[in-house]
């Protein structure tokens, strides 16, 4: 099998030698990664199975203001911090959810096919997604703020609908035209997890959250693509939700916050996990052997049966030592010789 067969075999739960796996980089890791390895091109020599186009909204930097950068939404991102890959907001667009006259912005149509037909068009036999960041929850409080958004729930849940169905009206043709194309699979990302537990609340992400993405599963369900799902934190509580509602993978699964061993018993037959390498813990403070036998142990828990792509738990961020990528990637390039 191919990259892509692979990937399709664990989204349907056969089991697979190698397991898949995808290996992605912040950029201060992977600049660190190219000085230790002296090779401008390692990032392409990973061997990830999975190829994407995403879009979380393209900030763009701001002349004259180093570290500002704007997206297509009006969001101010403030990347001078620790964050230099996606940063945290500066200021409100949305100042008071009942009353505002904010307009979703039209999407560059021209940009997004050019990049799905760049996609496409790749002589790779990887599996090919196209990846929706900050598509609910984060793109609602990166315009309202946070705390605007979760008094919201409460003090305006009518006006905080409304706002959340006009997102999906915005994502729905973009949608479309991404199933015109020969993509294997659409991700969402919208981090709702906390260390412990949902940031809303379960009840609240059923009201909220919930049936607007049925929507957008459902719409990418209808062409047979499958369907991929980015939250961060701990999301246990709505894992029969996910499943209710057409979601094929989730990403990313992380070993500090579930038992692995009980999640892929008792969800491993109709979720697959994506992820289990963990960049809080293992990666950060292992060393590289300590790594290479952390991946071992996940990987014999998670790929029995299929449903399970190999990964960090995200991407991999700046203080990982290049050394303990490294050590990842001879796991993942060369299974055999590991498990």
């Amino acid at each position: 099998m191919n990259r892509r067969e692979t990937v399709i075999a664990a989204l349907n739960h056969r089991e697979t030698r190698p397991v898949p796996y995808t290996l992605g980089l912040t950029g201060q890791a992977l600049e660190k990664l190219v000085q230790y390895s002296g090779d401008p091109a390692v990032e392409g020599k990973l061997g990830s199975y999975m190829t994407e186009i995403y879009y979380a909204g393209r900030p763009r930097e701001l002349p004259g203001r180093p570290g500002y950068f704007r997206d297509d939404f009006g969001v101010l991102w403030n990347r001078n911090g620790a964050d230099k890959d996606i940063g945290v907001i500066d200021g409100l667009v949305i100042e008071d959810i009942e009353d505002n006259s904010y307009r979703f912005p039209p999407m560059d149509e021209q940009w997004l096919r050019e990049e799905l037909e760049k996609l496409c068009a790749a002589h790779t036999d990887q599996f090919r997604v196209a990846d929706f960041g900050f598509t609910l929850f984060e793109r609602c409080w990166t315009l309202m703020g946070m705390e605007n958004v979760l008094a919201g729930m409460l003090t305006c849940p009518d006006a905080l609908e409304n706002f959340f169905d006009r997102l999906v009206d915005f994502w729905l043709p973009i949608i479309d035209i991404v199933l015109e194309y020969d993509v294997d699979a659409v991700q969402f990302g919208d981090d709702w997890g906390q260390q412990h537990g949902l940031i809303m609340g379960p009840d609240h992400w059923r009201r909220f959250i919930k049936p607007r993405l049925a929507r957008l599963y459902g719409r990418v369900k209808s062409k047979g693509k499958f369907v991929l799902q980015h939250s961060c934190g701990d999301c246990r509580e709505i894992f029969p939700d996910l499943i209710e509602i057409g979601l094929d993978c989730y990403q990313t699964f992380q070993p500090e916050i579930y038992d692995i061993t009980y999640m892929k018993s008792r969800y491993g037959k109709n979720i697959c996990f994506w992820g289990g390498i963990s960049t809080q813990r293992c990666l950060p403070r292992l060393n590289p052997r300590g790594v290479q036998e952390e991946i071992v142990r996940v990987a014999k828990i998670l790929s029995p049966g299929g449903g399970y792509i190999l990964a960090p738990t995200h991407a991999v961020p700046g203080d990982v030592p290049p050394e303990n990528i490294l050590a990842m990637a001879e796991v993942f390039q060369h299974q055999e010789k590991f498990f």
